[in-house]
C-alpha cells in the first residue's frame, strides 16, 4: 500500500483506457503516454494495462506503507527514494516507510509510477482509468489528494522480477530512427489527411506548412493550437460525428484542436487530419508552449512505425522473461 504525501491537481490513476463505450458517450481516458505505461508494466511483471499513477503536476511524493517493486517511466522526473537519486526506466525495491518523490522534468510533461501488482482500484467498464470529466474510475473518479491510501494488486506474472536493476533504453533513444529528435525545438508529428481536408483548399497547405504552439487552453481532452488561423473556403453545416484521440478538428476560430486521451466522443467541427496512433505518446509528453509541425504521412508509413514500436516492446518483454527465468533457475 502507498499513501500520497504531496501532489498537485490532475495527477490521476490511469491504465491503457476503456475503449468500446464511445457509442454511449463514454470517453476512453487512459494514459497520455501509453507506451510508458506498457513498458513500465513489463519491467515490474504486470499485465500491460495494469494501473499506474500519471503525474503531470510536480513535485509528487508518496510513502510506501508496505514494501514493493516499482519503476518510474515517461518524463525524466529525477526520482528519489528517501533522498537517494534513482534511474528512470529501471526497477527498484522500496521498504516500508520509504518516501518516493518525483520532481519537475526539464523537458517532457508526464511521469508514470508503476508498482508490481498494479493499483487495486475498482474496474469500471474494463478499466481502472480515471475519467475526471465523468467523475468515475481510478480513485473515486477524482485526482489524487494528500492522504489518499491505495493498495497494491496481485501480480499477474508468476516469475518475480529481480528486486532491482532491470532496465530498458527509453523509446526516444531506442527508436530514434523512427521518432526523430526535435529540430530547432520543434516536434514533428505524423498525420494523415482526414475527411474534410478538401474543404480548406489552400488553407489546408497552411496547416501543414506552419509551426503551431500548444496553447494554455489545453488538457487531457484536447490540445488547442495557436498559430495563423485556417478556415474552410465555404461555410458548411455538419452533423456531429464520432471522434477519437488523434483527430485534428478546426473550430470556427481557425485554430486546430487535437483530441487527446479524454477526447470527446462526438463533435461537429471539420476534421483536417488524424495523428498516427504511434505518435500520440509523443504528443502526450509535449508540454504547454511546445512547438510542433504536422508531417503528412500515409497509412503504409503509419503501419511501419507501428511495427517498429511493436518489435521494441516485444524485445523488452522477451528479455524480461529471459532474465526472470534465469534468476529462478539460479535460486
Amino acid at each position: 500500500m502507498i499513501e500520497i504525501i504531496e501532489t498537485g491537481p490532475f495527477n490521476t490513476i490511469q491504465d491503457l483506457g476503456r475503449p468500446g463505450y464511445r457509442d454511449i458517450g463514454v470517453t476512453a481516458s487512459g494514459a497520455m503516454d501509453p507506451l510508458a505505461v506498457k513498458i513500465g508494466n513489463i519491467l515490474v511483471g504486470n499485465d500491460d494495462d495494469a494501473a499506474a499513477i500519471e503525474v503531470q503536476t510536480f513535485p509528487f511524493k508518496l510513502r510506501f506503507e508496505t514494501g514493493g517493486i516499482f519503476t518510474v517511466t515517461g518524463a525524466d522526473s529525477s526520482p528519489t527514494l528517501d533522498g537517494r537519486e534513482l534511474r528512470s526506466w529501471y526497477t527498484h525495491v522500496a521498504e516500508p516507510g520509504q518516501f518516493l518523490e518525483v520532481r519537475q522534468p526539464p523537458r517532457l510533461a508526464r511521469a508514470y509510477i508503476l508498482f508490481r501488482g498494479g493499483l487495486d482500484v475498482q474496474v469500471l467498464m474494463g478499466s481502472r482509468s480515471t475519467s475526471l470529466r465523468g467523475g468515475f474510475g481510478g480513485n473515486a473518479g477524482r485526482a489524487l489528494v494528500k492522504g489518499d491510501q491505495i493498495e497494491f494488486g496481485m501480480p499477474s506474472d508468476a516469475l518475480p522480477p529481480p528486486p532491482s536493476g532491470l532496465a530498458v533504453i527509453e523509446p526516444a533513444v531506442a527508436l530514434r530512427d523512427v521518432f526523430p529528435a526535435l529540430a530547432d525545438g520543434v516536434l514533428s508529428i505524423r498525420a494523415i489527411v482526414a475527411g474534410e481536408h478538401e474543404l480548406f483548399a489552400s488553407e489546408g497547405e497552411a496547416f501543414w506548412g506552419q509551426i503551431w504552439r500548444i496553447s494554455s487552453s489545453s488538457d487531457r481532452t484536447g490540445y488547442r493550437l495557436s498559430g495563423e488561423p485556417i478556415r474552410p473556403m465555404a461555410t458548411v453545416e455538419m452533423r456531429s460525428h464520432g471522434v477519437v484521440p488523434g483527430v485534428v478538428q478546426v473550430p470556427p476560430g481557425g485554430e486546430p484542436i487535437i483530441q487527446m486521451s479524454d477526447a470527446n466522443t462526438a463533435g461537429g467541427y471539420p476534421k483536417i487530419a488524424g495523428v498516427v496512433e504511434c505518435d500520440l505518446w509523443r504528443l502526450g509528453q509535449a508540454r504547454i508552449g511546445s512547438r510542433l509541425r504536422f508531417v503528412r504521412s500515409t497509412h503504409a508509413e503509419a503501419r511501419a512505425v507501428e511495427q517498429a514500436v511493436t518489435r521494441y516492446v516485444e524485445d523488452i518483454r522477451q528479455t524480461s522473461q529471459m532474465v526472470k527465468r534465469a534468476l529462478r533457475a539460479m535460486a
